[in-house]
């Protein structure tokens, strides 16, 4: 679990680095004010939690005991998919229903620091 959360975090930190800079520059010209403000929401919550998932991967190897670390770590991979995911490709194309998904990713992302510290507060030092 260790490697997978780290791994992962550091993927989705690339691709939010990567993907914000293509939303600044390739698709400033290409999409609407409001789309491109969509765009920078879901950057805006993706770096910070792929950051929080590699933490969760360190955080593993600290407290080798925590269910709640497990529980953090892919909800913090299926609320980055969701939550920002769908904005992306909200909008990229512009299908309004996709913002329907956008809340169970939040969820999914409050849950996941909910369990973060539940595991730190059972860990036994």
């Amino acid at each position: 679990m260790i490697k997978i959360f780290v791994v992962l975090g550091a993927i989705n930190a690339f691709l939010a680095v990567g993907l914000g800079a293509f939303g600044a520059h390739a698709l400033k010209a290409k999409l609407s004010p409001e789309m491109l403000t969509i765009w920078q929401t879901a950057v805006q919550y993706h770096l910070p939690h792929a950051v929080g998932l590699i933490a969760v991967g360190i955080l593993i190897h600290l407290l080798p005991h925590g269910q709640f670390l497990s529980w953090a770590g892919w909800l913090l991979v299926a609320g980055m998919l969701l939550f920002s995911g769908s904005l992306y490709v909200l909008a990229l194309s512009g299908l309004r229903w996709l913002g329907a998904i956008t809340p169970l990713g939040g969820v999914a992302l409050l849950g996941a620091w909910a369990a973060l510290a539940a595991a730190v507060l059972k860990a036994k030092y």
